[in-house]
């Protein structure tokens, strides 16, 4: 049945329902998401870490100290290190945010939320987050969890996507639009 599916799937995705159920036994399924999510945001923030991450050419042994490093840094433990470490030991560490980001999506449908990939030019205010999920909650009937991307390529406006619908109000697809208007106008 299709109710019966995985929500997530792939390797990644059986790495993230293994953790989601352990965290889960264990009642540390915030402070896991947490941890995660600031391991995901300095690996998206530090290029450095982020070829670490996704480059073979680095051994396991090589790999593994430095993830426990910047884990101990950045204050990271509990179930959510012992994750990762797995992970690096498995050499698998390439699809740690594949991984983190199956696990949200499990987080927020035993909370019964919906998450919105959101991709914006530069960081939205607080206010403007707010709003924002005060709107994709009434879209959606349901909380709304947010992840934000920074694209400063799209120049300006929003990309919205929420399930199988995507709303596209960016600068970069407007002015695409009116070229390719003026195009078709010679």
């Amino acid at each position: 049945m299709a109710g019966d599916e995985p929500l997530v799937s792939g390797m990644a995705g059986r790495y993230a329902t293994a953790l989601f159920e352990l965290a889960h036994e264990s009642n540390a399924v915030d402070a896991v998401k947490t941890d995660l999510e600031r391991f995901d945001t300095l690996v998206a923030e530090n290029p450095d870490l982020n070829r670490l991450v996704r480059s073979p050419v680095f051994s396991t042994a090589e790999q593994l100290d430095a993830v426990s490093a910047v884990l101990a840094r950045a204050g990271i433990g509990g179930l959510a290190a012992q994750f990762l470490k797995l992970v690096t030991t498995n050499r698998r560490l390439f699809a740690a945010r594949d991984m983190i980001r199956g696990y949200r999506e499990l987080v927020a449908k035993h909370k019964g939320e919906a998450t919105a990939e959101i991709t914006v030019a530069e960081q939205l205010k607080d206010e403007h987050v707010t709003a924002l999920k005060g709107a994709l909650k009434t879209i959606s009937g349901k909380d709304v969890a947010l992840n934000i991307k920074v694209d400063p390529t799209i120049i300006g406006g929003l990309v919205v996507k929420l399930g199988s619908r995507m709303v596209d109000t960016s600068l970069r697809t407007k002015l695409n639009a009116i070229r390719h208007a003026m195009k078709e106008a010679r």
